[in-house]
């Protein structure tokens, strides 16, 4: 934080001014007799040496002496009071500096510049010393008073306090200044963080996902970071831009381990990737990051079959079947097979489920249909059958039509 200081070329400057009588400044304050000038410039000049407590106090006693004075006293009085709060700032004693800085512009007499700018520098002071409440009332006086000349750093300590009082909808509100005041240079990874956590708490998702969107890409950042970014943009429904941070997220070395990568494939999956979720489910069980079990397996074949690359599907759903030898997963392969007209293997893998397990009527109404499709109208005959004894209500339909084209082919749709 910048102390704010009289520097001793403005006290001699605002003598001279005074002496001479120009407008401008030297209309705004009484004159000051030489030596009080000199016992100023003394004073500020030591705020530069090792003894900010000595200076502390005996620019506080050279205030005390100079209560209940003349106007120039009273003005001299307020000169003293800023060093000795400039002198105990240095010391880290923020709140008796801002107390000093209280009494300087409750002054008569003193000029509206000097209490605009030791109104500033109160309000720091208060929010550096916790007094987060007041220091936040005052910031807020001064950006109202003179917000032209409020610097980058304002607007986000008065984001900060607001966020800190838990004031998140005006917090979001002085977060929209402080980054159109940013926009030229943009703002940096903490301001960044914080605007997204505002904006968040808020409720304003789309904004604290824009921000985190230009942390992830501007900075190295952390994993929470990445999974909050993909998380706020499966809120916001956007599967494919959530899949894309995970992703971003995994090959800079962010998001790592067997969790991380399931979830990568996940949010490719429900972002309408699945063909890059299949990729990397590939790799995974081929170079041992995943474990090569049932689980894996299927949620490969899953992917594979969203992908609609229906050699691969059905490939990685016979790996399955032949692993679990479960009817579930024959099924799954026989249905597949036959909405893409593999007609053989749609006929074998259904067979194989019902070796593993009880048939359903479907199965073999599907049979069949896939029997008729491949030219053996004998096959398709005895799947019907076995559907209409199973209660298929549709086999009576396709046994009809069977016999009325005399074993053909032009049947009703299954």
């Amino acid at each position: 934080m910048m102390h704010a200081r009289l520097p001793t070329f403005a006290v001699v400057l605002l003598a001279g001014l005074m002496s001479l009588g120009l407008p401008g400044l030297a209309c705004a304050a009484p004159a000051l007799r030489s030596d009080m000038v000199e016992s100023l410039e003394r004073m500020q000049s030591r705020l530069d040496g090792d003894d900010a407590a000595a200076l502390a106090d005996d620019a506080r006693a050279a205030a005390a002496r100079l209560e209940g004075g003349n106007a120039a006293d009273r003005w001299a009085r307020a000169l003293f009071l800023q060093i000795a709060a400039n002198a105990e700032s240095r010391l880290d004693h923020f709140e008796a500096a801002a107390d000093l800085f209280a009494r300087a512009r409750a002054i008569d007499d003193v000029a509206r510049e000097y209490r605009y700018r030791w109104l500033h520098q109160e309000a720091r002071l208060r929010l550096r010393a916790g007094q987060t409440a007041r220091g936040v009332e005052l910031l807020g006086q001064w950006l109202e008073q003179n917000g032209a000349a409020a610097t980058d750093d304002d607007r986000w300590l008065m984001v900060q306090g607001l966020a800190t009082l838990e004031r998140w909808d005006g917090a979001a509100e002085w977060a929209d200044r402080a980054r159109r005041g940013d926009a030229a240079g943009g703002s940096g990874g903490r301001r960044l963080a914080l605007a997204a956590s505002v904006y968040q708490r808020a409720g304003r998702d789309a904004e604290a996902l824009e921000c985190l969107d230009e942390l992830i890409t501007a900075a190295e950042v952390t994993a929470d970071t990445w999974r909050r970014a993909a998380g706020l943009a499966q809120r916001l429904d956007r599967p494919g831009r959530a899949a894309a941070i995970w992703e971003a997220g995994w090959r800079r070395g962010a998001l790592r381990g067997q969790d991380a990568l399931r979830q990568l494939v996940q949010l490719h999956m429900a972002g309408g990737t699945p063909a890059r979720a299949a990729e990397y489910l590939e790799r995974a069980l081929s170079d041992g990051q995943l474990e090569d079990d049932l689980a894996n397996r299927r949620l490969l074949a899953r992917a594979w079959s969203a992908a609609r690359d229906r050699d691969a599907a059905l490939q990685a759903w016979r790996a399955v079947g032949e692993r679990s030898q479960a009817a579930e997963d024959w099924r799954q392969l026989g249905e597949l097979a036959y909405a893409w007209g593999r007609w053989d293997t749609a006929i074998e893998a259904l067979r194989r489920a019902r070796q593993a397990g009880e048939a359903t009527p479907r199965d073999w109404l599907l049979e069949g249909v896939a029997a008729l499709e491949r030219g053996d109208p004998d096959t398709a005959r005895a799947a019907f059958e076995a559907a209409r004894q199973a209660g298929a209500e549709q086999a009576d339909a396709w046994l009809d039509s069977l016999e009325a084209a005399g074993a053909g082919s032009g049947a009703p749709s299954g």
